[in-house]
This record gives C-alpha cells, sequence and structure tokens, in this order.
C-alpha cells in the first residue's frame, strides 16, 4: 500500500526500534510507496512512512532492494555532500563515506554482509540517519 510521507520533524527524531517478521508488512509498504515516488526519490525509511522500525529500502535502477535492520560496520573515505529528503524541504550539507560494509537481514530476514560504495552508499547512510533520528 503506498503510504503518505511523513512531515513531522518531531516524530522523524525518534529514534526506531529493530523491526520483527511480524514488519513484513511495513517493507511491502515501503517497496510500493518508492515506486511511487520513483521520479523524485531514491530510498525511505520505515520512519517516513510512520512507522518507527529499523527497515528500509533504495533502488538500484529498477530494482529495489529492502534492508531490516542494517548495521553499517565499516565506514572509509568521508567526504562532504548535499542530500535532499522527501520528508523535507530543500537540501542540506552532510559528511557520508565512499564505501561502507553493511550487516543487515533481507526480505525473507536472511543474514547478508555487503559492500556499498558511492551513490548507493550514501543513499544507505541517509536512511541509517533516520533510524537514529538524524535529519539532515
Amino acid at each position: 500500500m503506498i503510504r503518505t510521507i511523513v512531515k513531522d520533524v518531531l516524530f522523524l527524531e525518534q529514534k526506531s526500534e529493530l523491526a520483527t517478521k511480524e514488519d513484513i508488512e511495513v517493507i511491502n509498504d515501503l517497496i510500493d510507496t518508492l515506486n511511487a515516488n520513483l521520479d523524485h526519490c531514491v530510498g525511505l525509511a520505515a520512519n517516513m512512512i510512520g512507522v518507527k522500525k529499523r527497515i528500509l529500502v533504495f533502488s538500484v535502477g529498477n530494482i529495489i532492494v529492502p534492508m531490516v535492520n542494517p548495521v553499517i560496520i565499516k565506514k572509509e573515505n568521508p567526504y562532504e555532500t548535499e542530500e535532499s529528503c522527501l520528508s523535507l524541504m530543500g537540501s542540506r550539507k552532510t559528511k557520508r563515506y565512499e564505501k561502507i560494509e553493511v550487516e543487515y537481514l533481507d526480505k525473507n530476514f536472511k543474514k547478508h554482509k555487503q559492500i556499498f560504495t558511492g551513490f548507493t552508499a550514501q543513499i544507505i547512510q541517509h536512511e541509517v540517519d533516520h533510524f537514529e533520528g538524524i535529519i539532515i
């Protein structure tokens, strides 16, 4: 189901909780909502649709990748960039890392460890910040 994007900063500043298998519909709603916004959005965190769970989705070409309870375990090569967010107006400067290593569960709750670089790494870092209530 396509959900409304939350723009309430007080809600977005709250930390998210670990997701469980009972949160599978949140994953599906995130995928549907990202699909509906792909013309101007590349990633979503669950709190952006009103659910304080550690679930994110991002697009790579025509594929949408869900991550459940992702943890960035390694960061390399910091740089400064400017980002925007579907939940906020305008863009802001922020610090990101060119290369990250992430442990996460997929939609079937199978564990993965993967390295991401470039723009994909930047998207993941932005969405993981949402889990901590960090808004760019």
